[in-house]
């Protein structure tokens, strides 16, 4: 049992984990980078230790190829630390709704060790899983043993991320910066374009989901005229902050949580990473609850705003993967598009540019050899590019070939339309 406030050095924290142990790492803005290479200077003694996280943020060391026969990583959803590693056949990736995460700990995948960053605990020995609850909350509560990096730049936010010294096997101090992340400084006209395009379709009093990217972003940017938005969503960045601050996001209307902003983690800047601290307009809460479609749909007129890799002419959407190459997770995507397509008045919309910034386009006749469908074609509603909208809900196939490819890049619409021909006779 810790006493009041131990504090040990990282070495003799990690000795808890021993080969063959299952690790969740914290991830997001919270991955703990410095236990992550204290662990590393530890793999002579290990093997076959298993890493398992979400997101992770910056240079983890564990997923390079020297580390291979000590530790495996297996992780529910690719982002750029570990691409590399996952697509050279060195890590795995896990394909699961991330609503379902917290259960996999509870049954098929029970978690060893947990590590954690977390905010240096109050008067009272709680301290905060900050701006990454999701399903760090899960881990923590089913761990074996919990590891905490201690860090004073770490925000306290309110909800479900408190959690009392008592919990933790081990506190390590360590003090760092949170990785930053700017999606406003890389939107391009056509994500500007898409993104008026879709404030166009939300109707005041709507609760938002934005996904991660800079559509999300330029949709924010455009709803400065709105009225009473609110919001429940898996994360959120920075271009939430002056919609807050305008009194354009009150959450005035949702039925459940009003007058509270509910997500599961934060990505941004500084300026998002001090506006949650200690804020009580936002809750954090554990994703098993935050992308429930059965809560989200107790919202009114929710508007749930995915992206694409690219999406067929019958309406399948490839949100995870090239071809064969995985390249993010399937996320909470789906949850979304289900609650929002359930919610009174909801839209579940997934946008994209017409051309990737290679100029691949993303309206193809066929997903690629080996591609992922996330969002089946029986679950999509309203395909967004900045040439419109194509609204396949009920639509047959024929006639969702014909709304897409009037969305598509100009370039591209012949190509589609011999496709659409050769394969439905007529178009």
């Amino acid at each position: 049992m810790l006493t009041k406030f131990d504090y040990v050095s990282a070495a003799e924290a990690l000795q808890t984990i021993e080969s063959g142990n299952r690790v969740y790492v914290h991830g997001s803005a919270q991955t703990p980078l410095y236990l992550l290479a204290e662990l590393a200077k530890q793999k002579d003694r290990l093997h076959d230790v298993e890493l398992v996280f979400i997101t992770v943020q910056g240079d983890i060391t564990l997923d390079k190829p020297e580390y291979t026969d000590h530790f495996k990583i297996n992780c529910m959803f690719v982002s750029d630390s570990v691409r590399t590693a996952v697509n050279e056949g060195r890590a795995d990736f896990i394909p699961v709704f991330l609503s379902d995460i917290p259960d996999l700990f509870k049954t098929v995948l029970p978690v060893d060790v947990a590590l954690v960053q977390v905010s240096p605990p109050d008067q009272h020995g709680y301290c905060s899983l900050g701006v990454s609850v999701d399903i760090a909350r899960s881990a923590v509560n089913t761990a074996k043993y919990v590891i905490a990096q201690v860090n004073p730049k770490i925000p306290r936010t309110h909800g479900d991320g408190m959690v009392h010294v008592q919990r933790f096997s081990h506190l390590v101090w360590h003090e760092q910066e949170l990785p930053q992340v700017d999606y406003g400084a890389k939107t391009g006209d056509a994500e500007k374009r898409v993104g008026e395009i879709i404030a166009g379709m939300i109707d005041d009093g709507s609760t938002l989901q934005m996904g991660i990217g800079t559509i999300p972003d330029a949709v924010l940017k455009c709803l400065g005229n709105h009225k009473n938005l609110g919001v429940h969503t898996e994360m959120f960045s920075d271009g939430i902050i002056p919609l807050v601050e305008n009194d354009v996001i009150n959450n005035r209307c949702k039925r459940i949580h009003p007058n509270k902003s509910v997500t599961g983690f934060a990505v941004g800047t500084n300026r998002l990473y001090n506006y949650v601290n200690d804020n009580p307009c936002f809750a954090f809460l554990d994703i098993d609850y935050v992308n429930d479609p059965h809560v989200i749909r107790r919202n009114p007129k929710v508007v749930a705003i995915n992206s694409a890799i690219e999406v067929d002419i019958t309406g399948q959407v490839c949100a995870d993967s090239i071809g064969t190459r995985q390249f993010s997770g399937i996320g909470g995507q789906m949850d979304f598009m289900r609650g929002a397509a359930l919610s009174d008045g909801g839209k579940p919309i997934i946008a994209i540019t017409s051309r990737s910034v290679k100029g691949v386009p993303r309206i193809v006749p066929f997903l690629k050899a080996g591609a992922g469908v996330v969002t089946t074609r029986g679950h999509i509603h309203y395909v967004v590019t900045e040439y419109g909208i194509a609204y396949l809900y009920g639509k047959n196939l024929r006639q969702r070939a014909h709304a897409l490819i009037g969305i598509a890049h100009p370039d591209d619409r012949e190509m589609l339309e011999k496709a659409c021909f050769e394969r439905f006779q007529k178009f």
